[in-house]
């Protein structure tokens, strides 16, 4: 639930667009000292450069795509698909 507002405030952040990162944390209702926080973050993005983000990104990847994240989500997805499905398909007996 919180993993896509995580990648988007994430990539936000990487960009290095204010206006963009502002959008994103308004969707959490983010307070100024909260956004001002994530600004001063932002900042330092910029100022290390591409190299830099290209190497969080890496680092962001080999997190997704480690085996202990992709089991919780495929588990979260799997509890997610069985109580839809039974909403769609009761059972009987």
């Amino acid at each position: 639930e919180a993993c896509p507002i995580f990648y988007e405030i994430f990539g936000t952040v990487a960009l290095g667009r204010r206006t963009l990162l502002d959008k994103s944390l308004d969707q959490v209702n983010a307070t100024e000292p909260e956004k001002a926080a994530f600004g001063k973050i932002q900042d330092c993005y910029n100022e290390a450069g591409l190299t830099s983000k290209f190497l969080d990104l890496l680092l962001m990847g080999s997190i997704t795509f480690s085996s202990d994240c992709t089991t919780y989500a495929g588990e979260d997805l799997k509890e997610v698909f069985q109580g839809n499905i039974s909403q769609v398909i009761p059972f009987r007996r």
